[in-house]
């Protein structure tokens, strides 16, 4: 990998960062009555699609939007122009990335919808418009949802109440009944149930300014009728052959994602993809009893655990990669090392194309291999030098459901893991490590534990969690027959 890549800056980048971070600096305290600053910010968010499709709305909603005059269709341009300038940060730092490991470029798909433009930042982005308007099921229910996220710009989030915040429970529980509202249903919920938490919002020492914007414009975005499109979903038949896996831990759910790269059948390219499977979970379950959640969902978890390659057939996958896992399709394969798979496959491996709503810059996860560096450790914080050039890496998004520790990546010297991008910079996740024990090259992963395991600590791990689920389960049985 070329680390001088990911340290050089990237044109334009700072500038749309700086409109979005002013756009959203300007919903803390609302739309509504908007002050000098709060004008400046929109306008700025107009200016840096001056040279877009979007340009006319987007100027349209931002005069309204400084005389506190702004509808729903202006929110939704203002959404939609924040959404363009982080899917060109996007893109600009995703091809950054395919130019430091030398990597194919995504697959070409034809756009949904308008041409390419140019942002005045200078950074190059697709800017087509959010949705394209059609009678849609239950666009009465998206009109409510649309109407309650407007009235949340308004008022801003210092400006947050339970009255307000509660006025998103009937439209999500009108939702969730329909599957195919069921997405844009959870998002309003798990959005609704952050603002509750937080409320009263003028009493908030520190407001996530970033991340209740990013809720507030995806959220706004799929309430378009249209917007959430069809996915351009089809089969593959083929070897898989994991790379690693991510897993993504909350207080009541849990979710993992395996990481691999898929040989067609057809002696077609292969190609990066994801298979991911997710279980509530009580919160006195963590580290590897997280596995007994997941295990029975999908069997890719064992094979990981064993180093096998998995043989697929006609297995649904999405467009952007993800395999839409179902065990009858799959068979345990031969033994597939990963560390051997990246060395091999993981260049020549193409990813999958980025839905235009998907394109942010918190989606990057990019998996890479690095050998032959020098690792260094800078105020608590591990690092990795390549050819001089330091990389951060995230010690911290490595489960405790597994044996990799920050210990074990330090004496690494190759290490399979997801490029991200986070607080202006590039970092590495680790996914698995290759260290030295006694003079022998031991290869240590993330998901070692995934379909079960001797080490000691993994099994005593397991042993609580089991024990946990079965007076869950004992009190449940209780309530049920009281």
């Amino acid at each position: 990998m070329r680390g001088d890549l990911l340290a050089d800056p990237v044109e334009g980048l700072d500038e749309a960062l700086a409109a979005v971070d002013a756009f959203d600096g300007a919903l803390v305290a609302g739309l509504l009555r908007p002050g000098a600053a709060q004008a400046a910010a929109v306008a700025g968010l107009a200016g840096a699609v001056a040279g877009t499709p979007l340009a006319a709305r987007v100027a349209e909603a931002a005069e309204r939007a400084a005389a506190g005059a702004a509808g729903e269709d202006h929110f939704v341009a203002l959404a939609a122009a924040r959404s363009a300038l982080l899917g060109s940060v996007h893109d600009a730092l995703a091809r950054r990335v395919d130019e430091a490991v030398g990597r194919p470029a995504p697959e070409e798909q034809s756009p949904p919808a308008a041409p390419e433009g140019e942002s005045s930042s200078g950074v190059a982005e697709e800017t087509s418009s959010p949705a394209v308007a059609r009678p849609e099921h239950g666009a009465n229910l998206l009109a409510a949802a649309r109407s309650w996220l407007c009235d949340l710009a308004r008022s801003g989030w210092r400006g947050i109440d339970h009255e307000l915040v509660a006025g998103a429970a009937p439209v999500v529980s009108a939702m969730l009944p329909d599957a195919g509202l069921r997405r844009r249903a959870t998002l309003l919920d798990g959005f609704a149930a952050e603002l509750a938490a937080s409320c009263p919002g003028a009493t908030l020492e520190r407001v996530p300014v970033r991340r209740w914007a990013d809720l507030w414009s995806r959220a706004l975005l799929l309430t378009v009728p249209g917007s959430a499109g069809e996915r351009a979903d089809g089969s593959v038949t083929g070897r898989l052959l994991p790379l690693g896996v991510d897993v993504q831990e909350h207080a009541t759910a849990v979710q993992a994602q395996v990481h691999a790269v898929f040989e067609p059948a057809d002696g077609g390219a292969p190609r990066l993809v994801r298979a991911g499977v997710s279980a509530p979970k009580p919160d006195t379950v963590v580290g590897a009893g997280l596995w007994q959640l997941l295990r029975p969902r999908m069997s890719l978890l064992g094979a990981v655990s064993e180093g096998r390659s998995m043989e697929l057939d006609a297995m649904p996958v999405t467009a952007e990669g993800d395999l839409v896992w179902d065990d009858e399709r799959a068979r345990a394969g031969e033994p597939a090392d990963p560390f051997a798979t990246a060395r091999v496959r993981l260049s020549a491996a193409t990813a999958a194309h980025v839905a235009p709503l998907d394109r942010h810059p918190v989606r990057i996860a990019v998996p890479v291999l690095l050998e032959g560096y020098a690792t260094h450790s800078e105020e608590g914080r591990l690092g990795f030098g390549l050819a001089g050039q330091p990389l951060a890496v995230d010690t911290d998004r490595m489960p405790a459901a597994g044996p990799l520790t920050p210990e074990a990546v330090a004496a690494s010297h190759a290490c399979v893991g997801l490029l991200r991008w986070d607080a202006g910079e590039f970092v590495l996740q680790p996914l698995a490590v290759e260290t030295t024990v006694r003079k022998k090259t031991v290869a240590v992963h993330a998901g070692a534990w995934a379909g079960g395991t001797t080490d000691k600590a993994g099994v005593r791990a397991e042993k609580a969690a089991t024990d946990a689920v079965a007076v869950l389960r004992e009190r449940a049985g209780r309530l049920l027959r009281k």
